[in-house]
């Protein structure tokens, strides 16, 4: 019979950061599959606002190349053991955090995440420490953070494309009614696009930038 065994291993993280001066709030992101902490940053960037904000886009700790432009991008995990990796994304996340306070300061706090990076945006939210805001495009509500004792999450952006064929309207759906049933009500921008960062999304996350720098 054969036998399964893990062990505990190191690997290199790796994140980006772009400062926007002592005190500024931080805006934390999660790629999606197939994509970089660069691609991310770029998106970021776009975001009205978002100039005033530390950007940061972390980069995904599973790495392999772009079968179509050759670049090196990440995935967040996959089926294989994947309790184990939602830990090992965690306790990654949390330890950039640490870095990121003892670099630029204890100021609001907001996640971003993008397709698959949407479900590392949610446990970062409800697992990494408090936190004032999350962002989340193109992905759905973890089933480990549905299910969470004491949920506690942030005021939350939540956006899909009409033309989105990876998130779904009836997915959009099914995590609206999962968040209602535990009290936890969401800001949820519909927009002519597909899977990506579209104009109106970006327009709405910057305005919801805005009203938690109050």
């Amino acid at each position: 019979m054969t036998e399964i065994h893990t062990l505990s291993t190191t690997i290199q993280g790796r994140y980006l950061v772009e400062p926007a001066g002592a005190g500024a709030p931080l805006l934390v992101g999660f790629h999606g599959y197939g994509q970089s902490a660069e691609q991310l940053m770029q998106d970021l960037r776009r975001i009205p606002g978002a100039l005033g904000w530390t950007l940061v886009a972390i980069q995904a700790l599973h790495r392999f190349y772009s079968p179509k432009s050759r670049e090196v991008v990440g995935s967040w995990m996959t089926s294989l053991d994947r309790e184990q990796a939602i830990q090992d994304n965690l306790v990654y996340v949390t330890q950039v955090l640490a870095e990121l306070r003892a670099d630029h300061g204890t100021g609001r706090l907001v996640y971003a995440g993008f397709s698959q990076g949407a479900a590392m945006a949610w446990r970062a939210a409800s697992r990494c420490g408090p936190c004032e805001g999350l962002i989340v495009l193109g992905g759905d509500l973890p089933q480990d953070v549905a299910d969470a004792q004491d949920l506690e999450l942030p005021p939350i952006l939540l956006g899909r494309g009409a033309q989105d064929p990876l998130y779904t309207a009836q997915q959009l759906e099914k995590d609206l009614a999962a968040l209602s049933a535990r009290g936890i009500r969401a800001e949820v921008i519909r927009f002519e696009g597909g899977h990506a960062w579209a104009p109106d999304f970006l327009s709405a996350a910057g305005s919801f930038l805005e009203g938690l720098r109050g």
